[in-house]
């Protein structure tokens, strides 16, 4: 992973604004998969260009081919998994990532459009279906890992950038997937891990960055709200011993973390705090995390790393720009965030970042750019300001 000695390098954390006739296909659901597959090579190069010509330096393909969003593609790479009805009480409650909010905003949750809370709300496609997983976990997508990795390499050839791909973490595809096959909760993160290792080694073996998105390692603190700290704590770390069993034998150079406190806007008001988890957070053998850190409720959370070192080693990606809000940051803010956490943790230590992906959850693909413009804006400021 390229590490900068000169100035503050910009990343996102995933998913970019998709060209309307990428997003026609992936919503056909599995109706047209050859004309998919046809146009994605000329999407990723468009969709690389453009981060380029941004200022981009570690940049993606866009998440186009994740079909059902950043966890409901492994659908597709998965044998052993079944859907179910999107109604099934049990996966809608185990699923709903503002729980503790509810409890405390009734009114705010019963109003109509607030129903976002919960992951079996089904999205264009069947992505989003609930499923279960009723038989031994097998990997079986070889091929579709290998045409990301090829399409990524293609658009990356002749370009003066890094590149990395996401794949999501056991713990999150664990929330979503009923477990009717395995003796227990360990067992089926286990080999939920065993099977992701095949997707996170292809991509690093080819000499990309993989990013792995674990939302669900904070946010899975809404799903339970009658869980202590110190037992979310222990539910959090089988978490990261899974994520860690997938991570066998991959270089922790070529590994980032991403985790947030769940995309959909609200309150935020149970959100667990960085510091209760930080620790647990930092023992994913990886050599960069990225953390949510623009919103209004966790912002002030920079304060935790004058105390809580950075591993030797280790970079750190902080949120400087919102998916939350469709207020365009200004350039100098993002400088400032940036400059924040360069004093507690070094210059060269800090990548400017995103708080998660922007393309599907902010308004539209020009507030997406304009807010990544002034990320790159911001970075600039700040490393002007750092090593003058």
């Amino acid at each position: 992973m390229n590490r900068s000695t000169e100035r503050i390098l910009v990343s996102h954390a995933g998913v970019l604004p998709r060209p309307p006739d990428v997003q026609e296909l992936l919503a056909a659901g599995t109706g047209n998969p050859e004309a998919l597959a046809a146009r994605l090579p000329s999407a990723v190069a468009e969709i690389v260009r453009k981060q380029v010509d941004t200022g981009i330096d570690i940049v993606n393909d866009g998440e186009f081919s994740k079909r059902g969003g950043f966890s409901g593609y492994v659908r597709d790479r998965f044998s052993g998994i079944e859907s179910r009805p999107a109604a099934d009480g049990a996966v809608r409650q185990r699923g709903n990532i503002a729980a503790r909010d509810t409890r405390e905003f009734p009114d705010y949750y019963s109003m109509p459009g607030r129903t976002f809370g919960t992951r079996a709300t089904p999205r264009p496609g069947g992505g989003n279906q609930p499923a279960a997983c009723t038989g031994p976990l097998q990997y079986i997508g070889q091929a579709a890992v290998q045409q990301d990795i090829a399409n990524l390499k293609a658009a990356l050839a002749g370009q003066n950038v890094e590149g990395y791909l996401p794949a999501i973490a056991p713990g999150t595809i664990e929330h979503w997937l009923q477990n009717e096959h395995y003796p227990d909760d360990e067992g089926f993160l286990f080999a939920i891990a065993d099977v992701m290792h095949h997707e996170y080694k292809a991509i690093t073996d080819a000499g990309l960055i993989l990013q792995i998105d674990d939302p669900d390692l904070p946010d899975g603190w809404q799903m339970f709200p009658d869980m202590s700290v110190a037992d979310y704590r222990k539910y959090a770390d089988l978490r990261v011993a899974a994520i860690n069993r997938a991570l066998v034998g991959i270089p922790e150079s070529q590994v980032r973390l991403h985790i947030c406190w769940g995309s959909p806007k609200g309150p935020h008001k149970n959100d667990i705090p960085l510091k209760e988890i930080v620790d647990v957070v930092l023992k994913v053998k990886a050599e960069c995390f990225s953390i949510e850190a623009a919103n209004p409720r966790h912002e002030h959370e920079w304060e935790l790393w004058q105390t809580t070192r950075l591993p030797a080693g280790k970079s750190f990606m902080p949120g400087v720009i919102a998916h939350i809000t469709d207020h365009v940051e200004h350039p100098e803010l993002v400088a400032q965030r940036l400059i924040r956490y360069a004093s507690v943790m070094g210059r060269e230590n800090v990548i400017a970042g995103t708080d998660c992906g922007m393309g599907t959850r902010v308004a539209n693909a020009e507030i997406c750019w304009a807010k990544l413009e002034a990320m790159v804006e911001g970075a600039a400021i700040a490393s002007q300001k750092l090593w003058s």
